[in-house]
């Protein structure tokens, strides 16, 4: 990202003649990475980057051309969250982030394929079909960002905004390759984002690396007044150079080195560990024993927060609406019956039984009563380190059609990534190697509230000292 915007500074190549190019890929890619391209209004904006830059009236991020995955709300061009629900749905504004990117001059490209409502780890519950990983066609490019994170790796756009719910982000980069942040939650602004897990949901950037994640994430960072969870507080900007990592503290919890996770994913994660140790780290063992238990509340959690978001798609306010339906209870049940696919419906079944009554105590309060044990195990561990490490996903990128019957196996892929949303706290993924079949391998580090600048710090550090984001499918 920030090489093309070298390039354009030095006249090398134009915003309008780079973004057209792309569209041209965009349109004959094999990968399903895009549901919607906004040829018009990126050539219109691209044409106003190729004046502002010779004007000089340029930020960093002019005539970039960013991906946003559709459930992030645009302005006149669609947002389906590939569902039937929400196929002809078109906003009349711009989520927050949409519209802190138009003012940093760069160019809308289009809206990115996801798993519907974000519900997924892989990518293959949209009504357009699954996305493909650029690394191998036959695989998963991850979920439920994985339109974003393929558009990234296949060089389909400079940078790409996701949203992470329990993963969302950080297992689709891992997958793909590149560089994925999940803020902390409440320094980017959730309004304009379909909502999912209201309480675990936040959007972040993707891109090759570290330091292209940092610019974006400068650019969308901020309170907003319009979103209730969004924290007033001063953000400074990101540094760009990397952290000197001399003296700093990594911890690394046992419970991230159990049973189920890949020898592949365990020998890629470990020498990314003793990188860190080479640039003078020191390595902390931790011991985070409700951890185990994260998989378990999230899909608690999760499910109830959809099964309550979800309610207002009813076919009266907006989206499907069921024709021929006899009265107005069979309109309710016909819309949902057609307008959600088998997973989301099966989420909003499990979060409607765990809020009912006589479940509510026994399911949700004590889900989020464990929440509250996690989240002060990751106090006490970051009272001990910096920064904690470990692998973003148990296993590298699998075949499409794979686990397509057997949900919970993907669910249990989550267990690295749910605890930073229950948390609360910030957590990215970087490349750190590859599986023997030559499929991409991420590394997470978390750290502790609003300390986005020592978590990318240690990211720009260890991408210095090695080469695996500069790798192409």
């Amino acid at each position: 990202m920030l090489d093309t915007a070298r390039l354009y500074r030095k006249s090398a190549l134009k915003p309008s003649s780079f973004i057209e190019g792309l569209i041209a890929k965009i349109r004959n890619d094999s990968f399903n990475a895009f549901i919607n391209i906004d040829e018009l209004g990126a050539m219109r904006d691209a044409e106003a980057a190729d004046k502002a830059l010779s004007a000089g009236n340029d930020t960093i991020l002019t005539g970039l051309p960013i991906a946003l995955k559709d459930n992030i709300c645009t302005k006149g061009i669609k947002t389906t969250c590939a569902s039937d629900m929400l196929s002809g749905f078109v906003p009349t504004y711009d989520a927050y982030v949409v519209k802190r990117l138009r003012e940093s001059g760069a160019v809308i490209i289009g809206k990115t394929n996801l798993d519907e409502f974000a519900m997924g780890s892989a990518t293959t519950t949209s009504n357009i079909g699954p996305t493909r990983n650029p690394w191998d066609n036959t695989r998963t490019p991850g979920g439920s960002s994985g339109g974003s994170a393929c558009a990234v790796a296949a060089g389909l756009c400079a940078g790409a905004l996701g949203s992470d719910t329990g993963g969302s982000i950080r297992q689709p980069a891992s997958f793909c390759g590149i560089t994925g942040l999940k803020p902390t939650y409440g320094s980017v602004s959730r309004f304009g984002l379909v909502a999912f897990a209201s309480s675990l949901d936040q959007i972040g950037p993707m891109a090759q690396s570290a330091r292209d994640v940092a610019v974006l994430y400068d650019a969308i960072k901020g309170h907003d007044p319009k979103d209730a969870t969004s924290v007033r507080r001063e953000y400074s900007p990101t540094d760009l150079d990397g952290l000197d990592m001399k003296g700093l503290r990594i911890g690394v919890p046992g419970e991230f080195f159990a049973e189920g996770l890949s020898g592949d994913v365990e020998r890629a994660v470990r020498f990314g560990i003793s990188m860190f140790k080479e640039m003078g780290a020191t390595i902390i063992s931790l011991n985070m024993p409700h951890i185990r238990y994260g998989v378990a509340v999230y899909y608690l959690i999760a499910t109830a927060e959809a099964s309550s978001n979800l309610a207002r798609y009813d076919g009266v306010r907006y989206g499907l609406r069921a024709r021929n339906a006899k009265d107005l209870e069979d309109m309710y049940m016909e819309t949902r019956a057609q307008g959600f696919g088998a997973e989301v419906k099966r989420r909003i079944m499990l979060g409607t039984y765990a809020l009912s009554a006589g479940y509510y105590d026994a399911y949700y309060k004590k889900a989020s009563q464990v929440r509250t044990l996690i989240s002060q195990d990751f106090r006490d561990a970051l009272e001990k380190c910096d920064l904690i490490a470990g692998p973003t996903s148990p296993v590298s990128a699998f075949g499409l059609n794979e686990m397509l019957d057997d949900p919970l196996s993907v669910y249990l892929l989550d267990i690295y990534t749910i605890p930073a949303n229950l948390c609360g706290i910030p957590a990215l993924s970087i490349p750190c190697g590859f599986s023997d079949s030559g499929m991409p391998i991420g590394m997470q580090l978390m750290s502790g509230h609003f300390d986005e600048n020592r978590l990318l710090g240690a990211g720009m550090a260890f991408q210095e000292c090695t080469k695996f984001h500069l790798v192409r499918p």
